[in-house]
């Protein structure tokens, strides 16, 4: 392996190609081996298929497929599969596969001792030889000139030749995308035990008499709300807990209201709630109205949802007259990553109603997109990549689009769902995420507090200018 291709690079090429999955080898390069066709005979003569892949300093990047071996004896070989193409122009992707014209094949590749890899009469790509072809004499350059694949001169970088086998190939994270997407601390013991303290230390704002803050945890059924709650209780019991019922069903699992709380090793609850309530459906599962019972607290623990009677104020238990301890302090929207483009118009506007609910009390919301670890290979091996994963970070970007909430509040999660035991990365992901939530909901009480206090001041001038 090595070389520069990437990953990303080396799909592109297996998709052209077309006859299944391959394995990249590098045989050749000029920055090792040096510019020498006789070195590069050596290396690269009798080995099969390969790849040839220049790059130049503009950040272009292109090349050409020989199926068939590179030899050192003189002459032109006919071949109809081969083919070039180019990856990037200027360092931006510019994929394009240029073949042979109907009478090209007979001129596809030619080997000489004296020559790089050299494909087409002319020649259409010419290696260790200062001479650029602007027309393409076998292949077909579909009116591309040479200045929008070569910048207009053969002078290169990198030149690198990769043996082509059949076979599937072990993925690395692409250099590419070793930057991450979203900073944070390095993971490790230290970060785990850090974020493990901020949540335990969570206690809401006193002069409101909250005990506890309340997170509404929200979403179709099969997101994995239940899920979350059982994996934070699973952090904190040091063990993989199954308090809440959770799976795969068509209808949601989820039947009643329930507050789950989240305690420590020693038994001591933790100060807030995950309030877990019934999947959202098509035609049945939460409603408008029994949302907005929801967030104001009007809904009593526990309580048994009925598909066929909506909750109202004469429901035994109906809470008339809620405190601040019963209302919801922040949202929580779970999300399949995996079903983000499949999800019911229905469903969508169920959100966006509650959320025109949430947007007038002013509630915070977040969304929480699960089964991360379903989009990327590398994720699912480890967790700690989830901010380096490109196809996570899409779909960060599309549920952030599809509900109008900022790219920051999109919060990645991979649940235990497999494991028998905890695995510190999939445990500082869930912290990281929940951590987020208890500030969305410290900053809600926050401005309660505010509030009250601003009250009570009006009141005390109303009185003295009485």
């Amino acid at each position: 392996m090595g070389g520069k291709l990437s990953d990303k690079d080396m799909d592109q090429l297996e998709r052209w190609i077309g006859t299944g999955p391959k394995i990249f080898t590098l045989l050749y390069t000029i920055t090792r081996d040096g510019c020498n066709s006789t070195t590069f005979h050596q290396k690269c003569d009798n080995q099969g298929p390969t790849v040839t892949v220049l790059y130049n300093q503009q950040g272009s990047v292109y090349g050409g497929y020989a199926p068939v071996n590179w030899t050192s004896s003189g002459g032109w070989i006919n071949n109809t599969t081969a083919f070039l193409y180019q990856l990037r122009l200027n360092g931006n992707d510019k994929t394009t596969k240029f073949t042979l014209k109907p009478a090209g094949y007979l001129h596809a590749l030619y080997h000489c001792q004296s020559y790089g890899p050299t494909f087409g009469s002319g020649h259409d790509l010419p290696t260790f030889r200062n001479t650029v072809n602007s027309s393409g004499h076998s292949y077909d350059c579909q009116g591309i000139s040479a200045d929008q694949i070569i910048n207009g001169n053969s002078n290169v970088t990198e030149l690198e030749v990769y043996k082509v086998a059949d076979g599937k190939r072990q993925k690395t994270v692409e250099k590419e995308c070793s930057k991450p997407w979203r900073k944070t601390r390095d993971w490790n013991e230290q970060l785990l035990n850090e974020l493990t303290e901020d949540i335990v230390s969570f206690k809401p704002l006193p002069d409101l008499k909250v005990t506890d803050a309340r997170i509404l945890i929200i979403g179709p059924v099969g997101a994995g709300k239940s899920s979350f709650y059982n994996t934070i209780n699973s952090v904190f019991r040091g063990r993989i807990t199954q308090k809440a019922c959770s799976g795969s069903a068509e209808q949601s699992l989820t039947t009643t209201y329930t507050p789950y709380k989240v305690k420590v090793k020693s038994g001591a609850p933790l100060n807030f709630r995950l309030c877990d309530t019934r999947g959202l459906e098509e035609s049945q599962g939460l409603d408008v109205l029994e949302c907005n019972y929801l967030l104001d607290g009007n809904i009593p623990n526990y309580y048994q949802f009925n598909p066929t009677t909506l909750i109202s104020p004469k429901t035994p238990g109906f809470k008339a007259s809620p405190t601040t301890n019963d209302v919801i302090h922040c949202a929580v929207f779970v999300l399949d990553a995996t079903t983000l483009e499949v999800l019911s118009t229905k469903i969508i506007e169920k959100m966006k109603g509650f959320q025109n609910l949430m947007n007038q009390k002013g509630i915070p919301q977040i969304i929480l997109l699960t089964k991360i670890d379903k989009l990327c290979k590398n994720v699912e091996k480890d967790a700690s990549l989830v901010f380096k994963s490109p196809e996570v970070e899409q779909h960060v970007e599309k549920a952030s689009q599809l509900l109008g909430l900022p790219r920051a509040n999109v919060l990645p999660v991979k649940n235990y769902e497999n494991e028998n035991e905890l695995d510190d990365n999939i445990s500082i992901l869930a912290l990281l995420a929940l951590r987020q939530i208890l500030y969305f909901a410290e900053d809600f009480l926050d401005h309660m507090l505010d509030k009250k206090n601003d009250e009570q001041s009006e009141m005390e001038k109303l009185k003295v200018e009485n």
